[in-house]
């Protein structure tokens, strides 16, 4: 089966990306990278009201990326298409693309009414990376409750230059890990008072790195006091640096937000990771054997000095995780996984295209 895998990066992360989705290709399933945001900035389309304002307007930038888009497919003959980050296909476009159309909705729940609902319905299959979506309902019956037959749980997974693959386990956890505890994170207000409780609970042992500009640093420090400052890392760094660490803080866009990029990439750096979620973890990890949880600041704290104070259980943990994720949660093996669902979606439904 040849799958074209549509996806939006940037830089030496775009390069990263198209040869690991290419490398992913094995005998049963072939894929084809296409970039659509280095076609378009998604910041044009960063909802489904821009893109359908786009769209209406006949803005031929877009309708340029959509006749690239084509191209791709006919060359690579391909089966089925999978759209990841930041979808730029209209669905009265696709209506009109007659293959397989799978929507990797990597943003939810929070993101679920902007850039997923909206365009289920051009779209025969949905995987999504969270379980678990509100209180009332996880992320599966929510799918269905919107019309999908074909929804299932598809984690973000790792690629390989996020970690370091080619290193032996022994290699990875004997290295000297000289950072105590870290975040590696955008800037969002809602994360904020409690990496500000952990900077002050442990000083200059807790690093924090992200995308955080001088206006960021700012409120953080006069609206909480904060007493570091917060600078962007490049890919490799951020690599480097958790593998210099010994635990990681993991945070989500609230409670039943499980699963994003950080809840893979921590392990597979031999970090022994320490997130909310608490309830949901089992979906993922084994709860306090491949991750701990916490349900608060002081629990986090305490949880925090428990395992700086102890190493060999910290070890421990971080060890079994590493082993998970490097055998479950690999991009190659994720990949393929979806072909899998792809196929038994196509069957379910009967596709005849």
């Amino acid at each position: 089966m040849n799958i074209v895998f549509s996806f939006n990066k940037k830089g030496d992360e775009a390069a990263f990306w198209e040869s690991e989705i290419a490398a992913a290709s094995n005998r049963d399933f072939r894929f084809v990278p296409f970039n659509h945001g280095a076609r378009l900035d998604p910041s044009f389309y960063p909802t489904a009201v821009e893109l359908d304002r786009l769209y209406q307007a006949g803005d031929q930038r877009l309708f340029s990326l959509y006749v690239e888009f084509e191209r791709c497919i006919q060359r690579a003959g391909a089966d089925a298409v999978i759209v990841a980050n930041c979808p730029p296909y209209h669905p009265d476009y696709l209506r009109r693309v007659p293959v397989y159309k799978a929507l990797h909705s990597a943003d939810d729940p929070g993101a679920t009414y902007l850039i997923n609902i909206p365009y289920l319905h051009a779209y025969e299959h949905v995987f999504f990376v969270s379980p678990t979506y509100s209180r009332d309902m996880e992320m599966k019956e929510k799918m269905r409750y919107a019309g999908k037959v074909n929804a299932d749980w598809l984690p973000i997974s790792v690629f390989d230059f996020e970690c370091a693959p080619e290193r032996s386990e022994d290699e990875l956890f004997t290295q000297h890990r000289d950072i105590d505890i870290i975040y590696v994170g955008g800037f969002w207000r809602q994360k904020l008072p409690l990496l500000t409780k952990v900077r002050r609970a442990f000083g200059r042992r807790f690093r924090m790195y992200g995308f955080f500009g001088l206006k960021h640093n700012l409120y953080m420090k006069a609206r909480y006091g904060y007493t570091g400052w917060v600078a962007p890392v490049g890919i490799q760094e951020r690599v480097a640096l958790y593998q210099r660490a010994r635990v990681g803080i993991n945070i989500h866009w609230n409670e039943y937000g499980l699963g994003n990029q950080r809840l893979y990439h921590l392990p597979a750096n031999g970090v022994m990771q320490l997130s909310d979620c608490a309830d949901s973890l089992h979906r993922i990890f084994e709860p306090d054997r491949e991750i701990v949880g916490y349900r608060n600041a002081d629990d986090l704290i305490d949880k925090l000095k428990y395992f700086l104070l102890n190493e060999s259980e910290r070890e421990a943990v971080a060890r079994r995780a590493y082993r998970r994720t490097m055998r479950d949660y690999r991009f190659a093996g994720v990949a393929r996984q979806a072909g899998v669902l792809i196929r038994k979606g196509m069957e379910r439904i009967a596709w005849m295209h």
